[in-house]
Parts: C-alpha cells; sequence; structure tokens
C-alpha cells in the first residue's frame, strides 16, 4: 500500500459504503442494507482503500473488521457529510422564499398512530407548500436511509439498534418520554392491584415483539432489569393484535401509553409498577448539519410541539 499522498482524493460514495459497514458490521449486512452484493461492497471498500493509500479491513475469523485507519477516515468522513449538510441548509435558506418542496419523514409504527397526526396537520398549515411524506421504518434500517438521504428526518426509539446519544453523524432532539403500563387480562389474579413489582409476573407467559423491533428490545431489556426473563408464548409486533391476545387471557405484556387509542376498548388492567415506570425515550434526529436547514427546523419544532400535547394518566 502506497504512503497517502498530500492530494489525495476520495469518492463520498464509497465513503457511505465504509460507514455502513461500521454500523453493520459485516460485509453481507452491509451490502443488504445498501441494496448491493457482498463482491460490489469489497470492491468499493477496496477502490476506497486504494485512493486513500491505507488499509481500511482486516480479517477478523470469516469476516472482516474496520482498521485503525478506517476509523480515522471515518471520523473525517462525519465531518465531511455535516459540512455538506450545512451548506445544502444555507443554499435551501438563501433568498426569500428559499427552502424544500418535499420532506420525507422515517418513524417507528406507534410513532406514526400517536406523534405524527397532530404534526402533520400543523405542518400542512404552516408550511403549506411543503410535501411532507412519510414512510415507516426502525433502526437500524431508518438510520440507513437517513444517512443515504431517503429521509430528512428518523424519529425513533433508544435502544440497542439506535446510534448512540453522542453519535456525532445526527443532530438529534429528544421528543418525550413514552411510559409502559403492564396489561393483564381480565380476572387476573393481580388485576385489581394498581401496581405491582414487575418480577411478580416472571413466571407469567409474555406477549412480546420481535426482539429485533424497538418494542421486543426495551420489553426484553425492562424484564431483564427486573431481574428475569420472560417466558415468550407470543411474538407479535402489532399493538391491536397483542392487546388483544392479552384480553383473550393468552399473556401478559408491556403496552406503551403512546398507542392507547389501539387498545382503548380492549377489558384489559393497566398495572403500573412500583418504583421508577418502565419507559422508552423517543427522539428526532436528521443529520449533523442539517438542523439549520429551515424547513427541517420547522418540522423538528411541530414534532416538539406535538410531542408536549401527548397526555396519559399519572
Amino acid at each position: 500500500m502506497e504512503q497517502v499522498s498530500q492530494s489525495f482524493t476520495v469518492d463520498l460514495r464509497r465513503l457511505t459504503v465504509l460507514r455502513e459497514l461500521r454500523r453493520r458490521g459485516s460485509l453481507a449486512r452491509t451490502a443488504e442494507a445498501l441494496h448491493l452484493t457482498p463482491s460490489a461492497v469489497s470492491q468499493q471498500i477496496a477502490a476506497l482503500a486504494r485512493e486513500a493509500g491505507v488499509p481500511l479491513t482486516e480479517r477478523d475469523g470469516r469476516g472482516v473488521r474496520l482498521t485503525g485507519q478506517a476509523r480515522v477516515l471515518l471520523a473525517h468522513a462525519d465531518l465531511i457529510a455535516a459540512q455538506l449538510e450545512r451548506a445544502r441548509a444555507d443554499l435551501a435558506a438563501y433568498g426569500e422564499g428559499g427552502g424544500r418542496g418535499s420532506v420525507t419523514i422515517g418513524c417507528f409504527s406507534s410513532g406514526i398512530l400517536g406523534l405524527l397526526p397532530g404534526a402533520l396537520r400543523a405542518l400542512g398549515e404552516c408550511l403549506p407548500q411543503v410535501k411532507v411524506d412519510v414512510v415507516e421504518a426502525e433502526p437500524p434500517d431508518l438510520f440507513t436511509a437517513l444517512d443515504g438521504g431517503q429521509i430528512d428526518v428518523a424519529v425513533a426509539v433508544d435502544f440497542a439498534a439506535t446510534p448512540a446519544y453522542t453519535d456525532r453523524r445526527y443532530s438529534r432532539t429528544d421528543l418525550f418520554t413514552d411510559v409502559l403500563d403492564i396489561a393483564v387480562p381480565p380476572g387476573h389474579r393481580l388485576a385489581g392491584r394498581g401496581r405491582i413489582g414487575l418480577r411478580e409476573l416472571a413466571e407469567e407467559a409474555w406477549i412480546v415483539g420481535d426482539a429485533r423491533s424497538c418494542c421486543g428490545a426495551v420489553a426484553r431489556s425492562v424484564c431483564a432489569a427486573a431481574g428475569f426473563t420472560p417466558e415468550i408464548r407470543h411474538a407479535v409486533n402489532d399493538w391491536g393484535a397483542l392487546t388483544a391476545l392479552v384480553e383473550a387471557g393468552q399473556g401478559v405484556a408491556l403496552v406503551p401509553r403512546l398507542v392507547r387509542p389501539l387498545y382503548a376498548h380492549r377489558r384489559l388492567a393497566l398495572l403500573t409498577t412500583d418504583g421508577e415506570a418502565p419507559s422508552r425515550n423517543v427522539f428526532a434526529a436528521v443529520r449533523a448539519g442539517a438542523e439549520a436547514d429551515p424547513v427541517l427546523g420547522a418540522v423538528r419544532e411541530q414534532l416538539v410541539v406535538s410531542a408536549g400535547e401527548l397526555t396519559g394518566p399519572d
């Protein structure tokens, strides 16, 4: 490998592939996320390594891992991407009436149900010239789409697949804390208690979402924090279906207050936990540098307002 040239240049599209490899951890998962073949990903990384004049990956068993040089390059790639976003935001703000013609918001399903309707109505009034599209997505795919420009604003829940709070690739705004209640069937032995210790349900059958989903991951982590691994009898991601199963006596579940309209008509006993209630943090993120975009700024402001209007029982 040659020494780094003083005049070296790199292809920004190849930097995007390297950034996704950092996120996904393998060539196969990177290829799947970017709709490429593993061979094409390898070729992109190899070409970037030739441009930079340094090795970017090394063998790690059957896979690859990033080199120290790759991590140095990625730190600069994050800064470059942020600066390009600032340039685009400055151009969008330039002149009378500057701004975007459309914005795409990526959001998890219960956020679309409970948070976005109010925000979209308000945006339609204050930005009638801007077309707002909504895409349902969760991390990590949500942030792959944000990195790639397929969406402009990501609304997500903090869990293992979400970028770290300190990730400088994104500018984030915390929106609200969504409290989780315990749903048990009518007539359950604990139904009349109102407040219980979560560990009291350690021997119950549980209804929980897929482990890769934000809701499934949060439910598992909450139970683990209470000191037990739940016996998952049913794996269901749809909140309406999940609460129907609880009502039918098929198990217990954690349900967010954000989607309470979906199960308000169900015959359920909703319990709270002793001590601090289990919850999930909901936030919005844009690419670093894009926070100066006037339209994206308006979208984030309206999301904050709509989050503030969400109410739930204490």
